[in-house]
């Protein structure tokens, strides 16, 4: 073999067995549910961009959900610099912290030593709270501390007449949580309690229907207290004359069919433009065929490849 051709060979090698860059594209379908029709994903990101509020619904365990989440921050970044982020993923109680690190006044590693990040922060969420630093950004926790949710889900909303002034910051002054409307009996449905007197003595159908409701109380805790963060953000937005966009990224359930902590947010905003976006991992973009029902869990349904 000549030594051109031993070269040529080495090279092909080191190329082979060398890792290939990830790709930074996100294969994507926008579903318009307005105009019933596939659109642009820089055409949703005008029109969000023109929005008060928008919530991103996500499913928690996917990748390219979350590389879409950055993508919607880079393409409102293209088009304004008055966006304020919130996030489910943080809690009220952590905010001076969270404020305190936003502003550099302390790192990173200090903030998550109290900040209770979630398992995924450095994967998921970390890129979103980077940009939005970069952009200088306000970074809202939005959601109530956890122990508060824990202690409703096992003794109603009268656990939280005990709460101490300071606690009750952290959670929503008015709670509005019927038990007919079709949120409860989605979510009722997502539990899998469907307690029936068929069958089943009248005691345990009527502590099953009791724990249903207290997790549901809980879930509405969660709910109302982010509407409410979303609703205050854009409320001292506003305090210098302009008109922010509140960007809120939560898990899908807590905004599809402008429902949950979108709805807790429109109460609060009335004549705002809330709008609802869900991100939804499918196995075949080329199959999607959203129908009237699927048409109303969002004014946009992002279609991206599970990952």
């Amino acid at each position: 073999m000549s030594r051109q051709a031993l070269l040529t060979c080495l090279a092909i090698g080191a190329l082979s067995s060398a890792p290939l860059a990830q790709s930074g594209y996100v294969p994507v379908r926008v579903y318009d549910s307005a105009r019933g029709a596939v659109t642009d994903f820089e055409a949703m990101l005008a029109d969000i961009a023109r929005a008060d509020v928008v919530f991103v619904g996500e499913q928690h365990d996917d990748r390219n959900t979350h590389r879409l989440e950055l993508a919607v921050l880079e393409g409102v970044a293209r088009r304004r610099t008055d966006a304020i982020v919130a996030m489910e993923m943080f809690e009220r109680d952590v905010q001076e912290s969270f404020d305190h690190f936003l502003m550099g006044h302390t790192s990173e590693d200090d903030f998550l030593r109290v900040g209770r990040p979630w398992p995924t922060y450095a994967t998921d969420y970390k890129p979103l709270v980077d940009f939005a630093i970069a952009s200088n950004w306000p970074v809202i926790a939005s959601n109530v501390p956890r122990y508060l949710a824990t202690n409703v889900s096992r003794g109603g909303f009268d656990a939280l007449s005990s709460t101490s002034d300071q606690e009750r910051q952290w959670f929503a002054k008015q709670l509005v949580c019927p038990l007919d409307d079709d949120y409860f009996k989605r979510f009722a449905e997502a539990m899998g309690d469907h307690p029936s007197a068929s069958g089943v003595d009248a005691p345990n159908v009527a502590s099953a229907r009791q724990s249903l409701e207290r997790f549901y109380d809980a879930q509405c805790l969660r709910d109302e207290t982010m509407g409410e963060s979303v609703a205050v953000a854009y409320a001292a937005g506003t305090a210098s004359g302009k008109s922010p966009l509140v960007i809120h990224f939560n898990g899908a359930f807590h905004s599809d069919f402008g429902e949950g902590a979108a709805e807790r947010a429109r109460r609060r905003l009335p004549g705002k433009r809330v709008i609802v976006v869900s991100v939804l991992p499918v196995t075949d973009l080329d199959a999607i065929a959203p129908d009237a029902k699927e048409r109303t869990r969002a004014e946009y349904l992002v279609y991206t490849v599970r990952q």
